[in-house]
């Protein structure tokens, strides 16, 4: 008989980190990350991610025993499509399935957890002409690059809307009109226990609130310092471009840290409003997650 496998989401700050670290111990499972951001290395304090306080542990990817695949294993440079993550999705799967164990996907990029459950739209190859000149302009003028997309196409984060673009540069055709083809590619399967963390909006706030300044401790501006001299993009991950903006004296510290925290709320709603219309819930947990939770939740699987 096959084990279970998990997928865990929710908003950043909602505690599905920890509670997914939780879980891997209770069943010696292994975690496999579903985060678009802390899929890169060199920013583990500002995006957040289970190896900010382990960085030394990142080549190993092992946490105290517990096996951590797919964080901090690209360069900022690099761009990563949804596509080339289920590629390295499937073939991390794979070598979990094949040694019997669990897999846990967790993180709170939405579009990846529905790639992972429903495969995507097939898209053509897009140029490196076209693919540079997206990112252009997303840069440098975000409205204009909004514009230029159909009213349909609802998201607003730069590197989806980069993505867009590039389509339709490459193809003349909008993203939305792919995506209504079939779709192909998914991971994970019907049967995969699918847990929504969605504590309310005040306790978020609180948690961003205290997390924000324990992230600039743990090394969030060292990490901006090196985002600044290796000419890496900040638009990556919110809080990168708020102590890049510190960094060349536009903003104050204070100003960087206000602006961090109301961009990260910001983020938290959108995540909130998609997770509960998009991402059909086995088991949701309207709370911090505890260990009762984990123990309900075992218990009746």
């Amino acid at each position: 008989m096959s084990v279970p496998d998990y997928i865990i989401v929710g908003p950043t700050a909602s505690g599905k980190s920890s509670f997914a670290d939780a879980l891997a111990r209770k069943i010696n499972g292994v975690i496999i990350n579903c985060d678009s951001v802390q899929v890169y290395r060199g920013i583990e304090n500002i995006s957040a991610s289970p190896f900010a306080e382990h960085t030394n542990e990142i080549s190993s990817e092992m946490l105290d025993g517990v096996p951590y695949k797919l964080f901090s294993i690209l360069d900022l440079s690099v761009q990563q499509s949804v596509s080339d993550y289920l590629i390295l999705a499937r073939q991390e799967y794979d070598k979990v399935k094949a040694i019997g164990k669990s897999a846990i996907f967790v993180g709170g990029t939405g579009y990846y957890a529905n790639a992972l459950l429903n495969g995507i739209s097939e898209i053509p190859n897009i140029s490196p002409d076209a693919r540079t000149r997206a990112r252009e302009l997303v840069a440098q003028d975000m409205d204009a690059a909004r514009k230029m997309l159909p009213s349909d196409f609802t998201a607003t984060d730069p590197q989806r809307v980069a993505r867009a673009l590039e389509v339709f540069f490459e193809t003349g055709h909008h993203i939305t009109e792919y995506q209504n083809t079939e779709r192909k590619g998914a991971v994970l399967s019907d049967d995969t226990i699918k847990i929504l963390i969605n504590p309310d909006a005040d306790v978020l706030r609180k948690r961003i609130a205290a997390r924000i300044p324990e992230m600039l401790s743990g090394g969030a501006m060292a990490e901006a310092q090196q985002i600044i001299e290796n000419n890496w993009n900040p638009a990556r991950a919110i809080g990168a471009v708020q102590l890049v903006d510190f960094l060349h004296g536009k903003i104050t510290r204070e100003e960087a840290i206000q602006n961090w925290i109301t961009k990260t709320n910001q983020y938290a709603k959108r995540q909130r409003t998609w997770f509960r219309s998009q991402f059909h819930a086995d088991i949701e947990i309207n709370h911090v997650p505890t260990s009762q939770d984990l123990e309900t939740i075992l218990r009746n699987i």
